[in-house]
């Protein structure tokens, strides 16, 4: 097998399940410790992260990438063992093959290549790694880390996120941004009492519903030229206490803004609490922002550079994209930094038999390589 390969196989092995990171960062700070790079390891609450830099000076390329993996599902479901790595039909099988061991692996190739051929390089480049992006909160992974970037003054100017960003074929699809997410937990109170005396009593699921309905029918923005118009869902609604002859106390829903650079956190909020006020609730929201919005705009240096590595070496025109969920881009990307993301197919990812193609496995260390070439070669 391919140098890549043997190192993803390697990564799956380790049952790095959030915050989780059994091992993986310490593998791959020795070996790039053994290419040449000055590596710190970042310790926060009980997350793992690492940061490993080569050269001097700027400007400086960052990969991004995570080796925590999402929770298998049930087990008996896999075709093998979701920690054992399987090769069958020309594909690797195994938890975190796609998202994203496979891309921190060939991270990890590209990097060790690129300071061989160029080591005296000019800038610098390096490999952030976190064990908190699967996790709900990500408090002290990449958010962290990018708190303490911004204390102790350390300058980025370009990232390449590993995420797995493809369509269908390697390279067919980028991420050039992100939306925003803005998640909310509303609790509407009314008045416990039995079905049979409504009178007595205060329904909070009809008290709710008008202002669901007018909710779920605002138009919050028309988006623009790089993003779709701002999205509302409620993902959960829950009241009642399990007897059907009772009229519950109270409702909570979660709510959710995924939202383009059309909007501000703040005016959604505000807009989402005036609604709530004027049809006469008795209600309590606790808002929670996930991230803000970013775009790496045309012309910025790493954006063009993903598109002339994935015209020449994929021999595609990838699509720029901002859909999607969210990324740790989002923590990198307001220090300044111009964030695009290039990884494998995402088809199978948090699925059961979770697969990467090898052949692209085998070509994604080529493409960062590329990269490191174009932007500080």
């Amino acid at each position: 097998m391919s140098a890549v390969v043997d190192l993803t196989c390697e990564l799956i092995r380790r049952r790095s399940v959030t915050p989780e990171d059994e091992g993986c960062q310490a593998l791959l700070g020795e070996r790039l410790a053994a290419a040449g790079f000055h590596v710190q390891h970042l310790r926060f609450g009980e997350v793992d992260n690492v940061w490993a830099t080569h050269g001097s000076g700027g400007p400086t390329l960052m990969f991004l990438g995570h080796t925590d993996v999402v929770p298998t599902g049930p087990v008996e479901q896999w075709a093998s063992d979701p920690f054992d790595p399987s090769l069958r039909d020309g594909r690797l099988y195994g938890r975190g093959a796609a998202d994203m061991k496979g891309s921190v692996a060939a991270m990890v190739v590209a990097l060790e290549q690129f300071v061989a051929a160029h080591p005296d390089h000019r800038g610098r480049v390096g490999l952030l790694l976190t064990s908190d992006e699967e996790g709900p909160a990500n408090l002290d992974g990449v958010r962290r880390v990018a708190e303490h970037f911004r204390q102790s003054g350390e300058r980025i100017d370009w990232c390449v996120v590993g995420e797995p960003s493809s369509r269908e074929r390697l390279g067919d699809l980028i991420r050039v941004g992100r939306r925003g997410s803005l998640s909310g937990t509303l609790v509407v109170r009314g008045v416990q009492g039995h079905v049979a005396y409504p009178e007595k009593a205060l329904n909070p699921i009809h008290a709710f519903a008008p202002a669901l309905a007018e909710l779920t029918a605002e138009r919050w923005d028309e988006g623009n030229q790089d993003f779709p118009p701002t999205s509302f869902q409620v993902s959960n609604i829950h009241a009642g206490t399990g007897a059907n002859n009772v009229i519950p106390g109270t409702l909570t829903a979660l709510v959710n803004f995924r939202y383009s650079t059309a909007s501000r956190a703040e005016t959604l909020r505000e807009r989402t609490e005036a609604i709530l006020g004027k049809h006469g609730l008795d209600w309590h929201i606790d808002w929670s922002l996930s991230g803000e919005p970013f775009l790496t705009p045309p012309g910025g240096a790493v954006r063009d550079a993903v598109i002339a590595v994935c015209r020449e070496l994929c021999g595609i025109e990838p699509e720029q994209s901002t859909g999607g969920g969210t990324s740790d881009g989002r923590f990198i990307a307001p220090l300044g930094v111009e964030v695009v993301e290039l990884g494998p197919v995402n088809a199978t990812i948090h699925k059961v038999d979770e697969c990467v193609s090898v052949a692209d496995l085998e070509t994604l260390p080529t493409l960062y390589r590329a990269i490191c070439d174009r932007l500080l070669g």
